[in-house]
């Protein structure tokens, strides 16, 4: 590149800077925290002491080496101190997970209790024993649903129980690249998985400090329950303690739909309320009392107390991400003021996550985290800015508040959609007029809870409790009104791994820098964004136990039966934007055969899944006329396998977890889930991509045609 083009480029870019270098460090940690996660093999104590030389290397050209040196320093710095807090971490959570299926009594302690995605009781218990099983290979916390048994909640927390129960390790993910649950359980210790329709029997009550936030949390849910009857009240319960066992899948169902679901999540924004009207209610009501006023900092006084419900809020709630973040930040705004200092408030956010991605690094790949800070920084950002144009456009001042409610919501909906479509696989399109309808009835709720809990003790907390479930029926109502029109949801394809990593390096660009330079934050966006659009989804995809495989074809995903591997089927079809249930998707054309037998055919190639207690003895006739073939069960004692048939058994399956299945010119390609030997994944040895090619000798035979 000539100088004349380096002129040019340095004239483009002239005043362009970071408004706060310090914004950009959790952003390189949160770089180190991605790249660890992306390796494919677990790293051993030379490469973490390695990573801590090289840190403290980087930290003497920090403070001794030239000052041009020290910006590019400090981003290396936080990207190694990131895989190094991925280290520790793994060191501090490491625990068993279930070697292989259990059925038999399970003792463990009580300690939470929600709901499956069925809408099934489902109980977490820890300080486990399981018959026969040593307790170093014990999980730490297993979680079980309770199938077919009352769905009230009899139970009380911190005692152990005893129940009859089948239990496995998490699943990992339904594909190569989706959600993967046995990484986000074993990060928290969770060891198996499992279901009982037999009944909890108590073996011993809760000792006194046994549980006793989630007793408390129970107690309190229970206590709003009672005075607020049916779904408002069990909204009520969750959006206040965290309780959401009482909550039923359509209300949660319709907050998604209609992009509420944060309200239920025990969200920022719920601290942010509760929070704020301590702080206002202590600091003017003392204001109200002259003699005390004239004596003492009221405001001091309320920051130190608001801390206080903060951080028993923050206990109470569980401190998920959400949660935490606004915490973090709460801390750091009720900290300045007894300070007597200014907060910086995109700097409060960067505190906020390089704290949470230090003591938690795995949060930087959890949805909450994403949608949370996402939101956070958007609103900071572009709060003064939008204020700003709006009262330089001559609009009235009372106005001004009304319309930055809508802008406002609005800017944090555009910041946090994509995080959401990715997760989700859908677009809400009335999420904007539900949030508009709701959140200011959400302050309302949470100040109403407040004022019921300082007046429960006197007895007078019934016109708060009606405030509370008026509130909680209103916001229930317009997220089922706004779930039930139509094109409420737009399904999207699941992206590309390089999408939402660019779609936040790009808008965290525009973030930090100023000037001119901030325009090309929009170059990873559009690439993002052209990712995303362009993506291509597997033509074939083969469960982790082998009773369910899927065929894209015209009509969409076209899956082998209409039931079993129900958990992987919804997801297969979230991940393609396809809405069908399982049952619609089984109908597609695609495979055709016996229940027992389900032959189809993708890219040239013939395939069969097979299924049965006989699926074993089914290979050898199944080869005559497949290249592929998939049975749940192990083939044989021998490895060997037919001449030009690809067999995929339940030992190959238990290797490799799921397999998609990629087009290539010569055939296809199984790619697999495990493909690395990471902790969590259960898997000694990584399984290479298995090449899957047509047998000129066998395209004969087979009922599926071509244009199926």
């Amino acid at each position: 590149m000539g100088r004349q083009a380096w002129a040019a480029i340095g004239h483009w870019a002239k005043g362009s800077a970071p408004s706060d270098p310090f914004l950009a460090s959790p952003v390189f940690l949160a770089l180190g925290i991605g790249a660890w996660f992306g390796l494919h093999a677990e790293p051993e104590l030379p490469f973490y002491l390695t990573m801590a030389v090289v840190l403290l290397g980087l930290a003497g050209l920090v403070r001794f080496g030239p000052w041009g040196l020290r910006p590019l320093a400090v981003a290396l710095a936080c990207s190694v101190a990131g895989t190094l807090a991925c280290g520790a971490r793994v060191w501090v959570v490491d625990a068993p997970m279930l070697a292989m299926p259990y059925y038999g009594p399970v003792q463990g302690r009580l300690v939470d209790i929600d709901r499956s995605q069925s809408d099934a009781v489902r109980l977490t218990l820890d300080q486990v024993v399981l018959t026969d099983v040593p307790p170093d290979q014990t999980p730490v916390v297993v979680r079980i649903s309770l199938k077919g048994l009352p769905q009230s909640d009899p139970y009380e927390m911190g005692r152990t129980v005893l129940i009859t129960a089948r239990l496995a390790a998490p699943e990992s993910a339904a594909e190569p690249g989706g959600f993967d649950f046995r990484r986000m359980a074993w990060f928290q210790q969770l060891g198996a998985v499992g279901y009982t329709s037999s009944p909890v029997v108590t073996w011993a009550p809760p000792g006194l400090w046994d549980a006793s936030i989630n007793r408390l949390r129970n107690r309190l849910s229970a206590a709003i329950m009672a005075r607020v009857s049916g779904d408002a009240g069990a909204f009520a319960s969750g959006a206040l303690t965290g309780d959401r066992s009482q909550i039923s899948a359509e209300v949660v169902s319709d907050l998604r739909i209609s992009s509420l679901a944060h309200l239920l999540a025990i969200s920022g924004m719920n601290m942010a309320f509760l929070t704020g009207f301590v702080f206002g209610l202590i600091r003017y009501g003392l204001a109200l009392v002259p003699p005390v006023a004239l004596r003492i900092n009221t405001k001091k006084v309320a920051a130190i107390l608001a801390f206080g419900v903060a951080l028993f809020y923050l206990v109470l709630s569980g401190a998920n991400v959400a949660t935490t973040r606004a915490f973090l930040m709460v801390s750091l705004l009720l900290g300045s003021v007894l300070l007597d200092r200014r907060v910086l408030t995109l700097r409060s956010v960067a505190v906020a996550a390089f704290i949470l991605l230090v003591w938690q690094p795995e949060s930087l790949l959890a949805p909450g985290f994403q949608l949370s800070f996402a939101a956070t920084i958007a609103l900071i950002a572009g709060y003064a800015p939008a204020e700003r144009f709006l009262r330089e456009r001559g609009m009235p001042g009372w106005l001004v508040p009304v319309a930055m409610l809508v802008v406002t919501s609005g800017i944090a909906g555009l910041a946090t959609a994509p995080f959401s479509a990715a997760t989700f696989n859908r677009m809400t399109a009335y999420g904007l007029l539900a949030n508009l309808l709701t959140v200011p009835v959400m302050s309302v709720l949470m100040g109403a809870g407040a004022i019921a809990a300082l007046l429960a003790p006197l007895g007078l907390a019934a016109p708060a409790l009606w405030v509370l479930g008026w509130s909680a029926q209103w916001i229930l109502a317009v997220a089922h009104w706004t779930a039930g029109l139509n094109g409420a949801i737009t399904p999207v394809p699941q992206p590309g791994p390089w999408v939402i990593p660019l779609l936040a390096l790009g808008a965290l660009w525009g973030v930090i820098w100023q000037g001119r330079v901030r325009l090309l934050g929009f170059v990873p966006l559009v690439t993002a964004f052209g990712l995303w659009a362009l993506v291509e989804r597997p033509v074939l995809l083969i469960s982790s136990d082998g009773v369910l495989a899927g065929v894209l074809g015209p009509q969409g995903r076209a899956l082998s039966a209409s039931k079993g591997a129900g958990f992987t089927a919804t997801s297969w079809l979230a991940d393609d934007g396809d809405l069908a249930l399982q049952s619609e998707a089984a109908l597609r054309p695609g495979f055709a055969g016996a229940k027992t037998q389900r032959r189809f055919q993708v890219v040239g190639l013939h395939g069969v899944v097979l299924s049965g207690k006989d699926a074993g003895m089914m290979v050898s006739a199944a080869c005559a006329t497949a290249d592929l073939v998939v049975l749940p069960v192990r083939y044989g004692a021998s490895p060997v396998r037919p001449a030009g048939c690809t067999v995929i058994d339940a030992v190959i399956l238990g290797k490799s977890g799921a397999l998609a299945g990629l087009p290539q010119t010569d055939g296809l390609v199984l790619v697999p889930v495990h493909s690395g030997t990471r902790l969590w994944s259960g898997v000694t040895a990584p399984m290479e991509p298995k090449r899957v090619q047509p047998n000129a000798a066998r395209l004969a035979a087979l009922p599926v045609r071509p244009d199926q």
